[in-house]
């Protein structure tokens, strides 16, 4: 089975503890359910992707050589992806998200970035190079160094292939220098695009829910070199920016979790554009992918498979032509 996408990214677990209440600093709470999950957005983004595709996804990524590591393999070989870009770097960790989680959602969150954080260019140059020959899309998040980011970009740019940065989380880091001219697309949500272009927390938090908003601050980041900006903004769809400019709204469900929302929608985009498929039907595709993700819990438990997602997505066309009166 031939790759067709290639993901650059982080491989995380996550060793969760819910329980009543947060402790206070000093303060040691009994009881509560533990939860380990697989994690990180590299991850995540390609379990999405193997799920979504009819080809071969190839991970690009670190692990350590522990426990974690063997079981983050363990999973990826499981989804059937292409793992020579995969390095288990010696004498480091797994990547661990540790996630205390009180009654009513609210969290406490410490990452130990491990072998993410010690991801390096030459990682990416050790990567074959029928790998990227192969693959037409080559996707990458902000949970490694910028400087691995900008490597698997430049490859990707040399053979060709469409790129796609996802800025999660926000680092403005990616205004420097050409890094947005090796883009293609990118792909902030609401905050994230914020986040790029405001000034303080303050313009954030004035900025959300403004459509106007968003329309400039896309066009600030275009002017700063990628081809088009593709802002994820939850319940309100999404707007493409660039070339083409559109609205994609987004199918009405019953939210349980959005976890991995925005990684079921880039893993998915990439997916459809490697695939062939125009931009505008790509981000419709990405978009159902997204919305089917969020009506279940989990992170990558939630993610859809390709049937699920074309099921889904012949419903959403009949309730538009049933809501249009054809």
């Amino acid at each position: 089975m031939p790759v067709t996408t290639l993901i650059l990214g982080s491989v995380n677990v996550d060793l969760v503890i819910r329980g009543r209440r947060l402790p206070a600093p000093g303060e040691t709470v009994l009881g509560g359910e533990f939860l380990q999950a697989a994690g990180g957005k590299g991850a995540n983004q390609a379990v999405a992707a193997a799920r979504a595709t009819t080809g071969q996804v190839g991970l690009i990524g670190g692990i350590g050589d522990d426990a974690f590591g063997a079981q983050s393999r363990a999973g990826f070989e499981h989804e059937q992806m292409e793992l020579s870009g995969l390095s288990t770097i010696e004498n480091s960790s797994t990547g661990i998200a540790l996630i205390l989680v009180d009654g009513h959602g609210q969290n406490l969150i410490s990452v130990a970035s491990g072998a993410n954080a010690r991801l390096t260019p030459a990682h990416v140059d050790d990567v074959p190079r029928e790998l990227f020959d192969r693959a037409k899309v080559f996707l990458t998040s902000l949970e490694i160094t910028l400087p691995t980011v900008r490597r698997g970009l430049e490859r990707a740019r040399e053979r060709g292939m469409i790129t796609i940065l996802n800025p999660a989380p926000a680092d403005r880091g990616i205004l420097e220098g050409n890094l947005l001219s090796l883009v293609d697309i990118l792909t902030p949500n609401e905050t994230e695009l914020l986040q790029l272009t405001g000034d303080g927390d303050q313009v954030v938090h004035e900025g959300l829910g403004d459509p106007s908003r968003w329309r400039t601050a896309a066009l600030e980041l275009l002017n700063r070199g990628c081809r088009t900006v593709i802002a994820t903004l939850g319940a309100a769809g999404c707007l493409a920016v660039g070339d083409l400019e559109f609205r994609q709204p987004a199918p009405r469900v019953t939210a349980v979790d959005a976890t991995a929302a925005g990684d079921a929608f880039n893993g998915a985009l990439a997916v459809a554009l490697a695939e062939g498929q125009p931009l505008s039907s790509a981000v419709r595709f990405a978009t159902a992918t997204a919305a089917l993700s969020v009506t279940r819990a989990g992170a990558q438990p939630s993610l859809p498979h390709r049937t699920e997602i074309e099921e889904f997505l012949s419903k959403w066309t009949a309730q538009a032509i049933e809501g249009a009166g054809v």
